[in-house]
């Protein structure tokens, strides 16, 4: 068993390994992961064939362990292990002092053994679009790159974590959108990835309601929509239920080193669950 590196010729055997393995789509993630200066995308290769991956983000002194995957055929032997291990390796030779993760209940186990404790609970809603037409409020705009440094400022705020470079990485035309305060300033913003995630960062649940639903009507009715809340949120995840969102998966946040001075409540979705 060799663990090594991603490469771009990499991308779409990994990426085919978890489709068989029935994890869904990871093929864009993985082509920006291979390319992203503070991600480490890493594959295990047994006799020339991808059968796991894993990847190390690294967002300031937090980093995000994540797509810690095994094919059905090679489990039981170590293999997830060796991956998070890995990971995490390369995290705090990064200078990473605070370890997040995201865990099924697999893999749960594994992740305790290593000194990850559960933080929090992540519950996942979806819902259908809505019509085009839906009304917007005023103060929900497109996002621009004059807005990054309020974006960077709240998101800190938010997570705790330096996570600007993705935010100055994602930012463009129709990225998503933002809700500005009487003077212009942002408050609360949707900024989505190239492959559907979308980080949403709002204090106010009025605020997220907005951008939740503006996201719903570009998408329409034909498209269903998820959102992300940890259980701090227990006033948003009421709010959502009161809506018609329904929970459509749920996993416990787990952490390991350095607290974090974060404010869970104001999270309403991520880019994934290797990026945070």
């Amino acid at each position: 068993m060799l663990i090594r590196p991603m490469t771009p010729a990499d991308v779409e055997p990994a990426a085919g390994a978890i489709r068989q393995g029935g994890w869904g789509e990871r093929g864009p993630f993985f082509a920006f992961a291979v390319g992203h200066r503070e991600c480490d995308p890493i594959v295990a290769e047994v006799d020339g064939e991808i059968v796991g991956t894993g990847v190390g983000t690294a967002s300031g002194h937090v980093g995000w362990v994540g797509t810690i995957f095994v094919s059905p055929g090679h489990r039981t032997r170590g293999l997830g292990r060796a991956l998070t291990a890995e990971a995490i390796a390369r995290l705090e030779t990064r200078g990473c002092r605070t370890l997040v993760l995201v865990a099924t209940e697999q893999g749960r186990p594994i992740y305790e053994r290593l000194g990850f404790e559960v933080q929090s609970r992540y519950h996942t809603l979806e819902i259908g679009g809505l019509p085009t037409d839906t009304r917007a409020d005023p103060t929900v705009q497109t996002i621009a790159r004059s807005d990054l440094p309020d974006l960077i400022a709240l998101d800190r705020r938010a997570t705790g974590e330096d996570r600007a470079h993705l935010l100055e990485t994602f930012v463009g035309e129709d990225a998503g959108w933002v809700v500005r305060d009487p003077h212009g300033r942002v408050r609360a913003f949707l900024l989505r990835a190239p492959w559907g995630g979308g980080a949403t960062i709002a204090p106010d649940p009025a605020d997220a309601l907005w951008l939740l639903d503006r996201r719903r009507a570009v998408g329409g009715p034909d498209h269903r929509v998820r959102a992300g809340l940890l259980a701090e949120n227990e006033a948003g995840l009421d709010l959502l239920a009161e809506r018609g969102w329904t929970e459509a998966w749920s996993a416990v946040r787990m952490i390991r080193g350095d607290s974090l001075a974060w404010r869970p409540e104001a999270i309403w979705g991520q880019f994934n669950h290797a990026l945070g």
